[in-house]
């Protein structure tokens, strides 16, 4: 991933990094009958749910090549999770008490195996798990804990029991602070995980030092926030690594006076050295303008392509490594629905996004030289909440 995903606390309408939970439609509609099993799925795709408005459960979905979708069976399965993470054999959900783990059959269907009290672990019973998100391995769990000292958020950190799929926690990051929101995004080597944001108008891109057995460590960096145009600056976040040593970041560019929206959000090339530190050469004149907003970014495995979703849709630009981020695409969805708020990869060539507001799973096959809509995108849903895939 990531989640990714941000998104809870917006800082303007415009500059959203968290999916706002329970910011749904309370419309009941129906999921989308199962039709017969694909042959040798490249995906599973899973969507937390909230139907009925006091209880949650997650829709399954097995992807073909083509990209259709076709229910799992026994889909939608029961579990009160909102955020979502997965390590190829477990699916792992909090509710921002407990985190619950899920075996993954052969089929995607899944059964809950294990549960932890994660908030029991912060001071004062304050806060608890929000996002979650895995090393590049998946022998780590991690998540967002917000609130971890009833006032700053942290990172817990967990080891997977490959066997039962159980939890065991190792610990919380030293360091906390406000700004730490959402998932970190770790680069190829799984050492360095970077995240970015903009609470309160602070400006910040952070990273960690991943340990052997999992422990994060506050890098305290002290990167560089490109300068904006004459009268703005930039607020950073979301973020996105590749399998190298990339890492994608937003920036949207807010009035110095009155701290509101002040154009088109731009895209930001980090390159991370030996130590963690991140240098840019990214400029106001060299970073491409995006036409939706940006409540979440991902690169593709290939790292070749980075989509951007937010208000105004979904769109994919070219991922140039060190090299300024380039146009790619215009809004893939602007036609059929507003705000996109989170999107994923798998392996083949396919991106998802969820829109939290139309209650819709989209699905395109993207190449780094032509895009479509699969057949039989969009999905309708009942409330939709965050997403997770597991590639094949």
């Amino acid at each position: 991933m990531s989640h990714h995903f941000k998104f809870v606390t917006c800082l303007l309408a415009t500059l959203c990094t968290e999916l706002a939970i329970g910011q749904v439609a309370a419309t009941q509609i129906a999921v989308p009958a199962p039709s017969s099993s694909p042959n040798s799925p490249v995906a599973y795709v899973y969507v937390s749910s909230n139907p009925s408005g006091n209880s949650s459960e997650i829709v399954g979905y097995s992807a073909s090549s083509d990209g259709k979708l076709t229910v799992i069976a026994g889909s939608p399965f029961a579990a009160n999770v909102q955020y979502m993470a997965v390590n190829g054999k477990y699916l792992f959900g909090s509710n921002g008490i407990d985190i619950d783990s899920f075996s993954i059959a052969s089929n995607g269907a899944l059964q809950q195996v294990s549960s932890i009290n994660a908030q029991r672990f912060n001071s004062g019973n304050c806060g608890g798990p929000w996002v979650l998100f895995t090393d590049r391995t998946g022998a780590s769990l991690y998540d967002n804990d917000i609130y971890s000292d009833c006032a700053n958020n942290a990172y817990q950190f967990f080891g997977v029991d490959s066997t039962t799929g159980s939890l065991d926690y190792l610990g919380v990051t030293s360091a906390s602070s406000p700004e730490f929101e959402g998932a970190l995004s770790l680069i190829g080597n799984n050492q360095y995980g970077y995240g970015a944001s903009c609470y309160h108008w602070y400006q910040e891109i952070y990273g960690f030092s991943r340990a052997s057995d999992g422990a994060l460590t506050d890098l305290n960096l002290n990167t560089p926030i490109p300068a904006a145009k004459p009268g703005n600056i930039y607020c950073p976040g979301p973020a996105a690594a590749d399998s190298s040593n990339h890492v994608a970041v937003a920036m949207s560019p807010i009035s110095n006076s009155s701290l509101q929206p002040s154009g088109l959000t731009q895209l930001a090339t980090y390159t991370a050295d030996s130590s963690g530190n991140l240098t840019t050469a990214s400029t106001y004149s060299n970073m491409p303008k995006v036409a939706v907003g940006a409540t979440d970014i991902a690169l593709s495995p290939s790292g070749k392509l980075l989509a951007v979703a937010g208000p105004g849709g979904l769109q994919v630009f070219h991922f140039n490594g060190s090299a300024p981020i380039t146009h790619f695409s215009d809004a893939f969805t602007k036609d059929s629905v507003e705000q996109v708020d989170q999107i994923f990869w798998d392996n083949a060539d396919h991106l998802y996004a969820v829109s939290q507001s139309a209650g819709k799973l989209f699905v395109f096959t993207v190449t780094p030289t032509s895009y479509s809509q699969a057949d039989g995108s969009p999905y309708t849903l009942a409330a939709p909440q965050t997403m997770v895939v597991l590639s094949r």
